[in-house]
């Protein structure tokens, strides 16, 4: 389904009933990547997926994507579907928009589940890898999206995975440039949003994984635990959705049962 953004198509669907569940994707990520998850979590919720501008099925709409403008695609989704209150589960990316909905949004977050996620911004050195990410993207798109993708794995489970690797680097392949190019610089340029996690006074988790090659565990477990948020960690690397299917969905449906 589609919904209008500013006259630009946004993609999403829906499954189930219940409180509602907005689950978030990653960089060079679709809605495609919780198919998994769904059906356990459609049990019991209203789950809501959606992809982010210029990835998956939805239009580019900015030269920057930045974390405050696709929290506002998600809010206007949400007043498009009458939510007024819902978990947010964000992986990577998707729990940077996560923390920009919840400081633009509090008052309608019910629980924050970050997925190999951080509340940080990037380092100055991270900017920079961005910054020179943006140069091997413009030179050769593929071919920094194979590099990309591949490292979302752990290096002793990229083998194991080798097939759903190739698709999502096939799908990757598949969102326009400038979407690409535009969520990359929203990244590079997010703010930190520490204190925002540290003082939203609801439900609050961090699921993290032993092997993640983007995050370093001990290092993202106390600035987490330093904002009272609850860890939780799981085998696997990065793309845990992919890695350990049934870490996080058992994860999950704890956290949205209690």
């Amino acid at each position: 389904m589609n919904f209008n953004y500013n006259t630009n198509q946004i993609y999403y669907e829906t499954y189930g009933k219940g409180p509602a569940l907005v689950l978030l994707h990653g960089f060079l990520e679709s809605s495609a990547m919780w198919e998994k998850l769904i059906s356990q979590l459609e049990k019991n919720n209203f789950v809501i997926t959606l992809d982010f501008p210029g990835h998956g099925k939805s239009d580019v709409i900015s030269e920057i994507h930045s974390m405050e403008l696709m929290a506002g695609v998600v809010e206007q989704l949400l007043e498009h579907l009458q939510i007024d209150s819902t978990t947010f589960v964000g992986h990577s990316m998707g729990g940077y928009v996560t923390m920009a909905y919840a400081e633009l949004f509090p008052e309608k977050m019910e629980r924050l589940i970050l997925l190999n996620s951080t509340p940080a911004a990037d380092t100055e050195e991270k900017k920079e890898i961005r910054n020179r990410s943006l140069k091997v993207f413009e030179k050769n798109p593929s071919a920094f999206i194979s590099m990309a993708i591949s490292n979302l794995f752990a290096e002793t489970s990229r083998q194991k995975f080798s097939k759903e690797i190739e698709s999502l680097k096939e799908e990757a392949n598949s969102f326009p440039l400038n979407g690409i190019k535009a969520a990359l610089k929203g990244m590079r340029d997010r703010k930190d949003r520490t204190k925002v996690l540290k003082n939203f006074n609801k439900e609050k988790y961090s699921i993290l994984s032993e092997s993640d090659p983007l995050l370093e565990l001990e290092e993202t477990k106390k600035l987490a635990e330093s904002c009272n948020s609850k860890v939780i960690t799981i085998d696997g690397g990065h793309h845990s959705t992919y890695e350990n299917l049934n870490g996080v969905l058992k994860n999950l449906t704890h956290i949205l049962e209690t």
